[in-house]
């Protein structure tokens, strides 16, 4: 089997800033790149506010966030992906995209590369079937904000090997994660197929006048137990994604279940993505 020493992530957003964060301080060798440079560096800022903060709380020393640090190398574009062991694409939730972006990696990466993805919901084999090496491509769903969420979604593609999910398993492992297997390449995977569900139902709750969002967020807070409300939730991580990930959902069931409701795609419409635009379904400062 492949032994991963150097993992290229690409995409260097909040997620793939993120995981490229933990994976060096896990000891691996990273190259973060993305389509500016500028977004790598804005990602490398954020690890640096981060381990400061951590080296406060006495959580890490100085000399661990410098050697961290210097197991990253930023790039932009593919031209540094080469000799990576294994890639984890983390771009826009766009199927088109991550396709272009696979048929990019498997031309660039050494034939052993393992090739995954971080997305919350598209087709795992779909992805595979842009490359000659269907077996190697994988699913690794992270959760946001991947340096403090435990959890990592180990999804099955059509043809990947069990050396592959193995493998993948193993990393996620070595980074302190909890991996589940996700067995059958199905739309959603297991989390947002649950959580999703649990947010058209919080939404209907508002359009129908039931609740207030506050109190919805309240509900699930107190009366579930959740750290998070689904509005504040959704604000966190992007309206747009999860209007995103419903529509890839509704398209591929053609079950009105999926179906974004009005007041999300209003949302959308107004350009209110959350906290990253300074109002999603509440208002922020910017």
């Amino acid at each position: 089997m492949v032994e991963i020493k150097k993992i290229a992530v690409l995409g260097a957003g909040a997620m793939g800033g993120g995981i490229a964060q933990v994976a060096a301080q896990s000891g691996y060798d990273v190259v973060l790149s993305d389509v500016d440079i500028k977004y790598v560096n804005n990602a490398v800022d954020r690890m640096n506010a981060f381990w400061q903060k951590s080296i406060e709380k006495g959580k890490m020393t100085a000399e661990q966030k410098e050697k961290a640090l210097g197991r990253i190398k930023c790039t932009s574009g593919f031209s540094d992906f080469s000799d990576a062991d294994m890639v984890i694409e983390v771009i826009i939730e766009d199927l088109e995209a991550k396709k272009a972006a696979f048929r990019e990696l498997d031309s660039v990466c050494k034939p052993e590369a393992i090739l995954a993805t971080n997305t919350s919901s598209m087709s795992i084999t779909v992805l595979a079937n842009e490359t000659k090496r269907q077996s190697q491509v994988i699913g690794m769903h992270f959760f946001n904000p991947p340096s403090l969420m435990k959890l990592v979604e180990i999804i099955r593609g059509y043809y990947t090997s069990d050396d592959t999910v193995e493998i993948a398993s193993a990393v996620a492992k070595s980074m302190g994660k909890i991996t589940i297997e996700v067995k059958k390449d199905y739309p959603g995977f297991v989390v947002n197929r649950l959580m999703l569900i649990q947010y058209i139902e919080a939404i209907k709750l508002v359009e129908e006048g039931v609740a207030t969002l506050e109190d919805v967020d309240t509900a699930l807070k107190l009366g579930l137990n959740h750290p998070m409300g689904q509005f504040e939730l959704q604000d966190f991580g992007g309206v747009d994604i999860g209007y995103h990930v419903l529509n890839y959902l509704y398209q591929e069931h053609k079950d009105p279940l999926w179906n974004p409701p009005q007041s999300l795609k209003a949302l959308i419409r107004a350009g209110r993505f959350g906290r990253k635009t300074g109002a999603g379904w509440f208002d922020y400062e910017k």
